[in-house]
């Protein structure tokens, strides 16, 4: 195009044509509307968020509104809605009662082992099966999948027979090892790294010499950090509150959590103000990880949501 041609179509009032040349070509860029605009949540939002957390506190704050009063209280019609003034002798009764400090110490012994190796081997079946190739690699991981449909009652007899040959009955490795690894836990992961972490980052560690091992540890595990701390939390809280195979395994000698609380309904006359207690309880070290790990918990999966 002449430097003629553009300056009389600027005399004419025209718009100057653009450049098709390699060197007068330009990089456009196109902005969607309210891109980079901050959105602020109005009252209606605010109203509906305090309205939720209202309602998911309330079962907590009932149980320790029952927890406070006597066993007549907790039963009358409407039921009371303040604390009461026996919340530390009910607390002290089921303490003794269920021998609540032996179950929690099993518990956090069951739940924490159960969750590191469910993270640990979760973790490194997810990166084989997400970034290794294979023979039968997609049905071994239909075979996992497929475990997940399986009912855990069909297996309760032969496991119960197998821990007894073993030596393990009414011991805390009978609940532990056959949970060492979930399903559920594998499938997750695979799912996460698959699409967080890029087959460059393999590939390099690859060509720089690495075997899968020094991959796994030095490439892998920063990468997949926010998905085991949400793996570690779901399963530690769903170890802690299992009941139907502890119930099976264990005997009230030698109980975790949810198997000690039975202990506080086996009477004639269940008093349901120290069952609540006793439930209180059972949740407050699950509460106390919550506020001390939310925040990480809260970061792993909104860094998992993101996507590039």
């Amino acid at each position: 195009m002449s430097t003629d041609t553009v300056r009389a179509g600027a005399a004419a009032g025209a718009r100057p044509l653009e450049d098709d040349s390699p060197a007068g070509r330009r990089p456009r860029l196109s902005l969607r509307p309210g891109a980079g605009r901050q959105h602020h949540a109005g009252p209606v939002a605010y109203g509906l968020l305090i309205l939720i957390s209202l309602l998911s506190l309330f079962p907590l704050y009932f149980t320790m509104v029952a927890a406070s009063t006597d066993n007549t209280r907790v039963t009358q019609t409407p039921p009371p809605f303040l604390p009461g003034p026996n919340l530390f002798s009910n607390l002290a009764t089921a303490w003794q009662d269920a021998a609540m400090g032996k179950a929690m110490i099993n518990s956090l012994i069951v739940a924490g082992t159960i969750a590191l190796s469910t993270v640990l081997f979760a973790t490194l079946a997810g990166f084989a099966f997400a970034k290794l190739r294979f023979k039968g690699r997609n049905i071994l991981m239909m075979l996992v999948i497929g475990t997940m449909m399986v009912p855990p009652q069909l297996g309760v007899v032969p496991l119960f027979m197998m821990m007894s040959e073993l030596g393990w009955g009414q011991r805390l490795p009978s609940v532990i090892f056959p949970t060492l690894v979930s399903a559920v836990g594998v499938f997750f992961m695979r799912q996460y790294l698959k699409e967080a972490l890029p087959d460059e980052l393999v590939e390099a560690g690859r060509v720089d010499g690495a075997h899968s091992l020094r991959i796994f540890w030095s490439i892998v595990l920063p990468v997949a950090r926010p998905a085991m701390a949400v793996l570690f939390m779901i399963t530690f809280v769903h170890a802690w509150n299992d009941f139907f195979w502890p119930f099976i395994a264990l005997d009230m000698s030698n109980p975790t959590v949810p198997v000690a609380l039975t202990q506080l309904s086996a009477g004639y006359v269940r008093d349901q103000s120290v069952i609540m207690a006793g439930a209180l309880l059972g949740t407050l070290p699950l509460l106390v990880m919550f506020v001390v790990f939310g925040r990480q918990i809260v970061g792993g999966i909104m860094q998992g949501a993101v996507k590039g």
